[in-house]
């Protein structure tokens, strides 16, 4: 079996382009790289053809394989040391995208994508988690829409200059409501999967466009406070948004961390979030957000060569028509229509 792919999620590009960040950025970040475990073996984890990250073109194999490659923007950063640590993360992607020419693809533009898989080629879509720059110079957004950023988000988990995540209960900024609109204008999806629920509503009450939560499970099967309620996935669903499922432990199954995720978070655990989105009417919006290379996952999707057989089992439960929509339709219709 080999059906596409378009994952609206993953944190390898950080991993990978971690070594080329300049002194000034890792020191402010604390990290040499983005994981301890990278130290001990340094260049597994700078090429995007074969590495030992959970995402690389020889993983990913036969497999049609578009994938969004956020930039993920740590909340110790200035606006203005966001926008110098994007760039150099997304030069790092496309300069690896390039010299893998042959088999990989640099998404410009949603059409772009469309082809890449009808080729079986390994496309790279750029994305921002954490958009902190913006706050820098709104006039970003337009210069990196055109640059190929088709998604970003506007915060991370802490209050920013923008937007709020989890970790208070604070609104959308005046500069926030700004960037929600000039990112409307300018054809830029708006990521809500880290906003608390405050902005949450704030954005479903401004905007005027489909927009997306990219990596981010039902609250209703696990009440991590970072998955959707049923009420916000029906707001995603009746504005014609998009929604990818997380493959983290604890978003997955209440209680599970690494050490107890082979005895909880069986594939049955994450078809659950599958089925209730399902139930809620979200055929048509269900797709993948695996926030792999950010996350502790289960061994069944815990990197791309496992997908083939993890496809397999969505077939067995859901038949194939929903396994292609939740795999690659779904997200590919949403990026097209945008």
């Amino acid at each position: 079996m080999s059906i596409p792919v378009l994952d609206l999620h993953c944190d390898t590009a950080d991993r990978l382009g971690w070594q080329t960040i300049d002194r000034e950025l890792k020191t402010v970040s604390g990290d040499e790289f983005f994981t301890p475990d990278d130290a001990e073996c340094p260049e597994r984890y700078f090429s995007l053809k074969d590495n030992d990250c959970a995402i690389s073109i020889d993983m990913a194999g036969s497999t049609p394989w578009a994938q969004c490659f956020a930039t993920f923007v740590p909340d110790c950063f200035s606006p203005e040391q966001s926008l110098r640590f994007h760039a150099q993360i997304m030069a790092h992607i496309s300069a690896q995208t390039n010299l893998n020419h042959a088999e990989a693809t640099e998404v410009h533009a949603a059409s772009d994508i469309r082809p890449a898989l009808d080729q079986s080629r390994f496309a790279c879509i750029h994305t921002i988690e954490n958009a902190r720059m913006f706050a820098h110079d709104l006039n970003l957004i337009e210069a990196l829409k055109r640059a190929g950023v088709l998604m970003a988000s506007l915060t991370w988990n802490a209050a920013g200059p923008l937007a709020s995540g989890h970790d208070t209960h604070a609104g959308l900024t005046d500069l926030g409501r700004q960037a929600v609109a000039e990112m409307e204008r300018c054809g830029m999806v708006l990521d809500v999967s880290h906003l608390n629920d405050e902005c949450f509503d704030e954005v479903a009450a401004l905007a005027k466009r489909p927009f997306a939560a990219s990596h981010s499970n039902s609250r209703a099967i696990c009440g991590h406070v970072r998955n959707l309620t049923d009420q916000q996935f029906q707001v995603i669903r009746d504005a014609g948004g998009v929604v990818g499922l997380n493959y983290c432990n604890g978003f997955l199954v209440d209680g599970a961390n690494k050490d107890t995720s082979a005895e909880l978070v069986t594939f049955d655990a994450t078809a659950r979030h599958i089925e209730h989105w399902l139930e809620l009417g979200g055929e048509d919006v269900i797709a993948l957000g695996g926030d792999l290379d950010g996350a502790d996952v289960p061994e069944y999707v815990a990197d791309a060569s496992k997908f083939p057989a993890f496809q397999q089992m969505l077939v067995e439960r859901f038949g194939e028509t929903i396994t292609r929509k939740l795999c690659f339709e779904n997200a590919l219709s949403f990026f097209e229509r945008f």
